[in-house]
Formats: C-alpha cells, sequence, structure tokens
C-alpha cells in the first residue's frame, strides 16, 4: 500500500512517515500543497493523509483540485480545528475522512485500513487468495494454518500481489506499490524481495504460487 502524506509540520510529518513505514505502507512525505498535487498527479496512491492548515494552497483547495482532475484517491484530512464546520466543509471538497489532532496514531491506521478498503471493489478486511491469507490490521500471514514470518517489506509486497491475483505486475508496479520515492532504486531489488517471499510461502510448503511472466514481471497464482 503506498500513501501520501501532506503536512507542514516538520515533526510530525517526519513521526508520520517513519510510522506508516513501520507498518509497511510505501509512505511520501510533502510539506505544501503544490507538492501534493503533483505527486498525486505522478502516483498512483491508495489513500492520501491530508492537513487542512498548509501554507499558500491549503488542505481544502488540494482536494477540490485533486477531485476536479479526477484523482479519487480516498483522502483522510488532518487539523486541529474541530468545529462542526470546518468538518463539514472539508467532506464537501470531497475528503472521505476527518481526524481531528492530536490523535493517536492506531486511531490513524484504522481509519486509513477502513478507507482503502472502501473503493469501488470492496476491499475485505482479511484477504484470502487459495489457502493465503493475509490480515493488514494484525499484520499477520498463513499459508493454511500455518502463520507466516514476513518482513515489513515481505508482507508490502505480498498485499499487493493478493489485492491483485492472477494479473501480471511489472517490476515498476511493484516498486511504486511497496517501495517510497526516497527510496533509490536498483534493478534487481523486486527480484530479491520476490526470492525472499517465494521461501517462506511457496518452497517450505512445496508450492508455486508465485509465477514469473517473462518480459513483464510477477502473478500470483488465483489458486495460490
Amino acid at each position: 500500500m503506498r500513501v501520501l502524506v501532506v503536512e507542514d509540520e516538520k515533526k510530525l510529518g517526519e513521526l508520520l512517515g517513519r510510522g506508516l513505514r513501520e507498518e509497511g505502507y510505501a509512505t511520501d512525505v510533502a510539506d505544501q500543497g503544490e507538492d501534493a498535487l503533483w505527486m498525486a498527479r505522478a502516483v498512483p496512491y491508495d489513500a492520501i493523509v491530508l492537513d487542512v492548515m498548509l501554507p499558500r494552497v491549503d488542505g481544502f483547495e488540494v482536494c477540490v483540485q485533486l477531485r476536479g482532475a479526477g484523482i479519487w484517491t480516498p483522502v483522510l484530512m488532518l487539523t486541529a480545528r474541530d468545529a462542526v464546520e470546518d468538518r463539514v466543509s472539508g467532506l464537501d471538497v470531497g475528503a472521505d475522512d476527518y481526524l481531528t489532532k492530536p490523535f493517536a496514531f492506531e486511531e490513524l491506521l484504522a481509519r486509513l485500513r477502513a478507507l482503502t478498503r472502501r473503493t469501488a471493489v470492496e476491499r475485505p478486511p482479511v484477504l484470502t487468495v487459495g489457502d493465503l491469507r493475509l490480515d493488514p490490521g494484525s499484520h499477520r500471514a498463513w499459508r493454511g494454518e500455518t502463520e507466516v514470518d514476513l518482513s515489513t517489506k515481505e508482507f508490502a509486497l505480498l498485499e499487493l500481489f493478493m489485492r491483485r491475483p492472477g494479473i501480471a505486475l511489472t517490476r515498476t508496479q511493484l516498486l511504486d506499490g511497496a517501495w517510497d520515492m526516497a527510496f533509490e532504486s536498483r534493478s534487481n531489488v523486486v527480484d530479491v524481495y520476490v526470492r525472499y517471499l517465494r521461501e517462506k510461502i511457496d518452497r517450505r510448503f512445496g508450492c508455486d504460487s508465485i509465477e514469473t511472466v517473462r518480459g513483464v514481471g510477477y502473478r500470483l497464482r488465483t489458486e495460490a
């Protein structure tokens, strides 16, 4: 899952970025509305965490411009203003949810999980493909009844595959979904992590669920 955090308070932005990355989200951070607009146009984010009180172009205007450009990425607005009219204004300009500062990080995570489930195609809270199960909320994965211990990046990569079973994903798509903009791309990093993932979810169980699609990338078999 890839998230854009737009927050002009440097310390808070860094804390949110670090916390989300530790939870397995590929996270980019912007501190200005103008930067958020071009980043949201350039990258297919799964969610945007958007502060209202930004310099020059505020969060309301960012949301208006995103929706006007046909970008319907779920938006969670953050603000220190808790008046009803402020929350109504945010929702009316196209935000999907609203969180008032100060907030518990656990609540932000829960709201992000809920937002990313409410897409054009309903996303179940627990993903299942064949006998593979993955729970983004508890950050746990299983092959059959056996729990599989995955690193943060392995978990993020498996989630990408399980949200698109049977679809060939290019290395670029996998990089975009599991790594953030700060990552210095190496040509073989996706191949390395796919190999790690195969060792943990396939080979130890005698399975072969992640297929190599020559000239394209990788695909998770629908029966896994």
